[in-house]
């Protein structure tokens, strides 16, 4: 059997074969145009750096004008002698003739001391102490509100008040010293009393703060 002879196959190349190979051969030449370019920066001779030539400006001083002679300066006239003055004579003054009193001596007359002892001054009368006082009719003071739910709840009691009376009249702290039982009557009675006014205390006739207790009663009247 004879041999048959086949024409040579064709190599068909991949498409991204050949990409491959175009973008191998671009860097190439690229990297060989860099170095051919610095091969002939490095090859050139260096050239002679210019000298750098200052400007300097000068200017010629001017010739100063020329000055005028000064004036020969005018002899001073000589001051004329002052006439010297006469010297003026001195009198003698006559001594003035001293005169001595005379003063008539007279026996000394003898004061009179009394031995009365003096009398002493009379104090004015101290007023009496007294202890405050909130019942005088001029002090108006209000007679504190029974609540109306005590009243509906037949609520009764006496409320003592520890009350603080200041000098001036007017009531300082107010506490409670005995209790109704009941709120609402113990707080209506020390409401009441921070409005009223007092009768301060007085002691050694002075008006002075003082504590003192004021009794409260609520009580309920039948119809």
């Amino acid at each position: 059997m004879s041999s048959l002879a086949y024409p040579p196959l064709l190599t068909i190349m991949n498409p991204a074969d050949v990409q491959l190979r175009d973008r191998s051969l671009i860097v190439a030449f690229v990297v060989l145009a860099h170095v051919l370019l610095l091969w002939l920066l490095m090859a050139m001779p260096s050239l002679p750096a210019s000298k750098r030539q200052d400007m300097s400006v000068s200017f010629a001083a001017m010739p100063s004008p020329p000055q005028p002679a000064a004036a020969e300066p005018k002899p001073e006239p000589k001051p004329e002698p002052k006439p010297k003055p006469k010297p003026v004579e001195r009198r003698p003054q006559p001594t003035p003739e001293v005169v001595t009193p005379v003063v008539p001596t007279e026996a000394p007359v003898p004061t009179e001391v009394s031995s009365a002892p003096p009398q002493p001054v009379a104090a004015p009368p101290s007023l009496p102490d007294r202890e405050p006082d909130y019942q005088a009719a001029y002090l108006n003071n209000p007679v504190p509100a029974y609540p109306m739910v005590a009243r509906r709840m037949g609520w009764q009691g006496r409320v003592v008040l520890n009350v603080e009376v200041l000098a001036s009249g007017q009531p300082g702290q107010v506490r409670l010293h005995q209790s109704s039982g009941h709120d609402v009557l113990d707080n209506a009675a020390m409401q009441a009393v921070r409005g009223w006014r007092f009768v301060a205390a007085r002691q050694s006739g002075q008006m002075v703060t003082k504590w003192f207790l004021v009794p409260i009663p609520f009580i309920l009247k039948e119809d």
